[in-house]
């Protein structure tokens, strides 16, 4: 699983060259002085990014090293237009963002399912001879050649499109959520770092409605310079419509497990922060009522909490309706 997941790829790109125009005058057995006949070259091959909702990762691209498309044929005699160089499509999942990898500028973003975005257009080809005759200049003995490529390291970098993504530190029960409200199957272990890559999970809803949710690698205090596996992964949170805390009910402290986690968020992208946030209080089957209105009296957090178990179902339901209401709304 760990091996499969690629969500990022940088990649040398050239689209193709202009073919060159032709220098041709016509020599016929009764037309012996035509006049010029060459024609334009075709235009070199584009390098072209497609969404494809198939695909969930950069894997495929992780060996192809150069993309490089083809060029434009010459023209020919007798008005003959070269043929265009064959464009190269790199086909790539929704949520891909492409940079230029010597500046970090974002070229383009792939989020819908078919989109196509012309990312280098071949070289024009050259005008032919014929292109440049006139009533005062007749036999023009010249033609253009075809412009160059365009030739570039790019860096592609895939942000996961999800609904809801799952924020907390290792061991938060996010893996155990997710198994349980959707068919997705991380893998779960009492042991920090369990999830390495992201997963995806389809929830089903009320009257067949449904939304997307995403579990994040755990994060640690540190995430944003570096430390664990946080920084790598924090970029998938930027997609996410909602982000769902989860603190654990055994924590020392909830508010400041909780504040921790908005920390990193905020020195990573402080408009992670303009997401509407939910905080799940994960692992309460644990406690008894009683004790679990004690446990409310200090919780003190800027948005809903709620009280949940993955393990005997507790608020799950209550859960999903908060989660649901927020996508409505946005």
């Amino acid at each position: 699983m760990t091996s499969n997941f690629v969500d990022y790829v940088k990649i040398y790109c050239r689209s193709g060259k202009g073919g060159a125009g032709c220098m041709h005058l016509l020599h016929a057995a009764k037309n012996y002085k035509g006049g010029p006949d060459g024609g334009d070259g075709g235009r070199g091959g584009h390098i072209i990014l497609q969404g494809n909702k198939q695909l969930w990762t950069l894997l495929h691209l992780k060996y192809t090293k150069h993309v490089i498309a083809k060029d434009g044929e010459s023209g020919g005699q007798n008005l003959m237009h070269g043929a265009n160089g064959q464009d190269r499509i790199i086909q790539v999942p929704l949520g891909t963002v492409c940079k230029d990898a010597e500046t970090g500028e974002i070229l383009c973003e792939i989020t819908e399912e078919g989109q196509e975005i012309i990312l280098f257009k071949g070289g024009r080809g050259g005008k032919g001879n014929d292109f440049f005759k006139s009533s005062t200049f007749r036999t023009p003995r010249f033609a253009q050649p075809g412009e160059d490529g365009i030739e570039k390291w790019v860096i592609l970098e895939l942000k996961i499109l999800a609904d809801v993504g799952l924020v907390g530190f290792p061991n938060a029960g996010k893996s155990t959520l997710l198994s349980v409200v959707s068919a997705a199957r991380p893998e779960i272990a009492n042991y920090p770092f369990t999830t390495l890559v992201p997963n995806l999970g389809i929830v089903k809803y009320r009257d067949e409605k449904s939304f997307v949710m995403a579990d994040i690698p755990g994060i640690i205090e540190g995430a944003a310079e570096g430390k664990g596996l946080g920084l790598r992964f924090l970029r998938h949170i930027e997609r996410n419509s909602i982000l769902l805390f989860m603190v654990p009910i055994d924590s020392d402290d909830i508010n400041k497990e909780y504040n921790i986690l908005l920390n990193e968020l905020k020195k990573y992208n402080p408009e992670l922060l303009d997401k509407d946030r939910i905080l799940a209080i994960t692992k309460c089957d644990m406690l008894d009522e009683d004790m679990l209105k004690d446990v409310d009296k200090s919780v003190s957090v800027d948005c809903p909490h709620l009280y949940i178990s993955s393990v005997s179902g507790l608020g799950i339901q209550q859960l999903k309706d908060a989660i649901y209401q927020k996508i409505d709304k946005e």
